[in-house]
């Protein structure tokens, strides 16, 4: 049994809080490694960006977070309040538990800046969304990162990537690298998701 941490900022993304919590919820229901899922934010209840309202199954600091395997982070957008908790000091502080604890940490979109914010990412490679004037670019690269265009970037324990079209992808490599490449694989064929072709892996983002 794998257990993974999802933690939600207010202000986060619903398709790419949704990647996670399907594609992890069809691996521990038909994969050959169960996957527990756990939602927490740092409020009882928080507003999506597009105005859903969610109701995390736990509150951050209820949490022993040496129980977890893995830690998921989906991105948010600014106007709607995202980066307010995702660079406040609970959320960061809990980035780098996982991380000194050597465990998985996978970001979708703007997440990684939240990596980059704690202080984890010095000398590794990321990518993260873009944006006209490359201003979230450069936001990684003060925090010591090494930018890569791609649109998802592994680097050992980490998992960065380029927007919310690519949450799928960040939630399959989660789940191979918690079981098997054979498991994901398999999971893509019975959930009916295809395989980006190589083109794809290495497509840059729009200038």
């Amino acid at each position: 049994m794998k257990k993974v941490l999802m933690l939600l900022a207010n202000g986060v993304e619903p398709m790419e809080m949704a990647a996670f919590t399907d594609i992890l919820g069809w691996a521990d229901l038909v994969g050959d490694e169960n996957i527990e899922l756990v939602m927490a934010g740092l409020r009882a209840q928080i507003t999506s960006t597009f105005g859903l309202v969610i109701r995390p199954n736990h509150q951050l600091a209820e949490l022993d977070l040496d129980a977890f395997d893995a830690l998921a982070l989906p991105g948010g957008f600014e106007p709607s309040g995202f980066y307010e908790e995702a660079l406040s000091e609970p959320f960061l502080a809990a980035i780098r538990h996982f991380v000194d604890a050597g465990k998985i940490v996978a970001s979708v979109c703007v997440s990684s800046l939240c990596l980059g914010q704690a202080g984890v990412l010095k000398d590794r490679e990321a990518t993260i969304y873009h944006q006209v004037g490359g201003r979230r670019k450069q936001q990684l690269l003060e925090t010591g990162a090494r930018f890569v265009d791609r649109p998802v970037v592994r680097d050992g324990n980490f998992i960065t990537s380029s927007g919310p079209g690519t949450a799928s992808e960040v939630a399959f490599l989660l789940v191979e690298m918690l079981s098997s490449e054979a498991n994901a694989t398999n999971l893509r064929r019975i959930m009916r998701f295809p395989t980006p072709d190589a083109r794809w892996y290495e497509t840059p983002q729009v200038g």
